[in-house]
């Protein structure tokens, strides 16, 4: 068996998906507080311009981590 057949781990695979959970972390953490703003200020117009973004941002926060996921997954069991 030589060493190109044994599946050791991409690093540079490991390191994209680490970069995207890195990113999506903080985003993780905004998105939920522009959620959670828009509805403590239901009074004010700004209420009607967060809420779509901040489910928006969740969307993608979530296609974010389980990509980051995947790509992590992808490089580990090649």
């Amino acid at each position: 068996m030589s060493s190109s057949e044994r599946g050791h781990t991409d690093k540079q695979l490991l390191v994209k998906g680490l970069k995207r959970l890195a990113v999506a972390i903080p985003l993780l953490v905004l998105t939920t507080y522009a959620f959670t703003f828009s509805f403590l200020n239901k009074d004010t117009i700004p209420m009607y311009y967060i809420l779509p973004l901040a489910i928006i941002g969740m969307a993608g926060t979530i296609y974010t981590l389980f990509s980051g996921i995947k790509l992590i997954m992808k490089s580990l069991f090649k």
